[in-house]
């Protein structure tokens, strides 16, 4: 929300919109979501259009109490009281809106861009110069077309530096950004290989890049990074920094590791200067290097540059959702706190839907750039519109300001070593709980008492890459065509609740599981979805219509059974799911029994057929395309038929992931979404899909020996190494589901960035690899499957679909979900 604020003529005027003003509102809030709607009647609604169009979604904000409208045409319904502002461009005349108001302010404003570090680097800024300044910048990673606008809103009368960050995938984008943000000083980071599928060339990428800079007064990048491009910098003063080449105005000509940091020294105005990075990996290395460089080119001494890097502390830019104690689910965000990161971690608290009750962990907020009476009642007001259940205040601005906050339950302490005396008293059970906390606060004591305490092998499981991933795959759809998500076995592997309440808060039409316990537990976990189950069993047929579960019916046996059901339970009209074998030959009605399954809908009134379906058996194989097509053909018959029979039309859904992609002319009225929505299709090329992996399974070292050449290694005596060397044991066997076909060298593990083969056999609880030549300590962390090493390239190991390696991770594996 803004200090201050706009009245919406004067909005219209400078978006040059057309449309009635029905109402003289005044403005103070921007929506591009209609989940996310904050201050209602201060708000001002943009109908999108992108993946999903949000003229789809005006009446969910109209219902909302959101009055004031930006669409490029008319609504089609009627809301009386509602200012409709029509424009040509939605997302045009927000960034125009967004540029006005930059311009409205004499701040100075850094600009970021990069392939890699833009974050990093600006929340590092922040750090090092907040002491300095009233600093504005981007909330967590809002650098695009949509991100920027909403960064700069923010901008009020109390900021005397903006620090912007903005990022691209393609060309034409970058000037749109540079016409908002507008810096006097760039900032150019890591040129990499990110979103190089956007460019013709690396080349075209760095000249897009530069295209933020043009109007800058000072350039400061690394003089390697732009070595071949000085005719197309387009700044004329610039500050670089190099390793290699002693003509930078920052040449670190020395690095050596001290205690666990980098010591730097450097050459700069003709003296030597030192810096210490409290950091040890390569991206932090360069990214402390960048912030070095900007600290001394914007007038800081060597000195006090120094000073405050050797205090920089990590940027956690992602919130982290974990298993709590007495059936808790913690949203760990403990180490930063500000107004606008606290609206993004309400808005992930209220997508959670495993337990009613709603609580909020929160510090003091610093360096706001408000009045404390002025910060506190916007939290207030924050958290009753977002209905928190219980609230615990730390820290002395809010131990005062108790009166301020009207919720149910609330509590206040005046640091967190008293909160920690009194954790027991306060009684933490079946509630969703978001820990968020300014640094100095060390909230991560708080976290500790509530996280359930569990086996050191975690699978992390990133919720943005899932939602990337089901934006791959709707962007393929025909326009109509819904989307089934199959969330069966914990969600291949990677947890039900979780997974399903991003699938839920995104807008997937279905969920799919296979067995009726796994619908009841998605029910009690707060969704509502419609929900099918594939493999409903009759004794639990009762548990359908408890929990509004939709059974797919496949045999005449299974069809009968329910009858009965429904005519003792006295139910008619039961949704239903109807699954034809078109050759897959699992289960499934076939195409000589279509007819007699006719003559049985059609006189009963028991059950309503809501959809009608087939499984593709190589959508995937193109040597099997004869087949698929055969397979097409007998569904679309048996469709036909049924619907005729029934009299009405019927959902009709045919291709599983690889067909989506392979098939499109097969979307029918709705596709099942299964593997791909986790990182993996066979069926498109990894470099052409766009896809990621969502989880990375992560183990350590428990302990390191060597042993001589022949000694013998696990049960069985199977292991040896040719040679004297090392070896370590590391925390994962074949209960967590590191199978024990991994052993014997089959399988291989990451150990900082070198590749490690297994040594003997797998063991229940444990496995052994050889690190002989590795620097390995107790401790270290051991990676099983990430982004680098593929969980495709695990089953080729021994032979198998990554199916089978995913949904093997076991139970007693904790599961760890991240949200940017």
């Amino acid at each position: 929300m803004l200090s201050s604020q706009y009245p919406i003529s004067k909005i219209k005027d400078i978006i040059s919109a057309v449309g009635a003003i029905v109402s003289e509102n005044s403005i103070s809030v921007l929506l591009t979501d209609s989940r996310r709607i904050t201050s209602a009647t201060e708000a001002l609604f943009f109908a999108l259009s992108g993946r999903r169009n949000g003229h789809e979604f005006i009446a969910e904000a109209y219902a909302a109490g959101v009055r004031n409208f930006v669409v490029n045409h008319g609504p089609e319904i009627k809301m009386p009281g509602a200012n409709i502002l029509i424009v040509d461009d939605v997302l045009f005349a927000l960034q125009k809106l967004a540029a006005f108001h930059r311009d409205s302010f004499k701040l100075q404003v850094i600009g970021i861009t990069g392939s890699n570090g833009k974050t990093i680097v600006k929340e590092w800024l922040y750090q090092l110069m907040a002491a300095d300044h009233n600093i504005v910048r981007n909330p967590k990673s809002y650098n695009s077309q949509i991100g920027v606008p909403l960064s700069l809103w923010q901008i009020s009368d109390n900021n005397d530096l903006g620090i912007f960050e903005a990022g691209i995938s393609t060309t034409g984008e970058m000037a749109r950004l540079e016409a908002m943000i507008k810096p006097d000083i760039g900032i150019l980071t890591h040129i990499g290989s990110a979103h190089d599928e956007g460019f013709e060339s690396r080349e075209q990428k760095v000249l897009e890049k530069l295209g933020l800079f043009k109007h800058c007064k000072l350039l400061i990048h690394n003089y390697d990074e732009l070595i071949n491009y000085s005719k197309d910098i387009p700044v004329k003063e610039c500050f670089t920094w190099s390793q290699n080449f002693k003509e930078a105005d920052l040449y670190v000509f020395s690095e050596t590791i001290i205690a666990k940091n980098f010591y730097l020294r450097g050459r700069y105005k003709g003296s030597e200067i030192e810096c210490l990075i409290p950091f040890l990996d390569k991206a932090s290395f360069e990214n402390a290097i960048t912030c070095w460089a900007t600290m001394l080119a914007m007038g800081y001494t060597p000195i006090e540059a120094d000073k405050r890097i050797e205090r920089l502390t990590p940027v956690s830019m992602r919130l982290e959702l974990k298993t709590g104690v007495n059936n808790c689910s913690i949203i760990d965000d403990s180490y930063n706190s500000d107004i606008q990161s606290l609206e993004i971690a309400l808005n992930f608290l209220s997508q959670q839907n495993q337990h009613q009750k709603k609580t909020l962990i929160l510090s003091d907020i610093f360096q706001s750039g408000l009045e404390e009476d002025i910060l506190y009642d916007k939290v207030a007001d924050m958290i009753k519109v977002k209905k928190i259940d219980k609230f615990i205040g730390v820290g002395e601005a809010l131990f005062n300001r108790q009166q301020y906050f009207d919720v149910p339950e609330k509590h206040f302490f005046a640091d967190t070593a008293t909160l920690l005396k009194h954790m027991n008293s306060l009684i933490f059970r079946d509630e969703d709980i978001l820990i968020k906390g300014s640094r100095s606060f060390e909230f991560e004591s708080v976290s500790r008492a509530l996280v359930q305490k569990g086996h050191e092998t975690v699978m992390e499981i990133n919720l943005n890459t899932l939602l990337s991933n089901l934006n791959f795959y709707k962007s393929k759809l025909k326009p109509g065509v819904k989307l089934m998500a199959m969330v069966k076995a914990f969600s291949y592997g990677s947890g039900t609740f979780e997974v399903a309440n991003m699938l839920q808060y995104n807008k997937v039409d279905y969920l799919a599981v296979a067995y009726v316990d796994e619908g009841v537990a998605l029910r009690q976990g707060g969704i509502t979805l419609p929900i099918m189950i594939l493999n409903p069993e009759v004794t639990a047929f009762d548990k359908l219509e408890e929990y509004k579960l939709e059974p797919v019916i496949y045999s005449f046996g299974l069809f009968d059974d329910f009858i009965r059901y429904l005519q003792a339970a006295g139910l008619a009209k039961f949704p239903i799911h109807i699954k034809i074998d078109t050759g897959m030959h699992r289960i499934g009605f076939e195409d000589f029994e279509v007819e007699t399954l006719c003559d049985l809908l059609e006189i009963n009134n028991y059950v309503k057929v809501c959809s009608v379906f087939s499984h593709l058996a190589a959508s995937e194989a193109s040597q099997h395309d004869g087949f698929t097509l055969t397979q097409i053909q007998k569904f679309e018959k048996a469709y036909k038929q049924i619907e005729e029979a029934l009299g009405y039309k019927v959902i009709k859904h045919l291709s599983n992931t690889a067909g989506i992609t392979r098939w499109p002319n097969a979307q029918y009225d709705m596709v099942r979404l299964g593997i791909g929505l986790y990182g993996v299709d066979s069926a498109t090329p990894e470099d052409e899909s766009g896809l990621q992996p969502i989880a990375s399974l992560k183990t350590s070292v428990s302990q390191v020996k060597k042993i001589v050449a022949g000694e013998t290694v696990g049960y069985g005596r199977n292991g040896s190494l040719s040679k004297d060397g090392k070896i370590a044991t590391v925390r994962i066997g074949y209960a967590d589901g590191y199978l024990r076909a991994f052993g014997n060298g089959v399988g291989k593990l990451l150990v900082k960035g070198t590749l490690a083969p297994t040594v003997g056999n797998i063991s229940m609880d444990t496995c052994v690899i050889d690190v002989s030549g590795i620097d390995v300590s107790e401790g270290d962390e051991v990676i099983i499957f990430n982004n680098e090493l593929k969980i495709q390239e695990l089953a080729k190991e021994i032979n198998t679909i990554p199916y089978e390696i995913l949904t093997n991770i076991s139970q007693r594996v904790k599961r760890v979900y991240f949200y940017e």
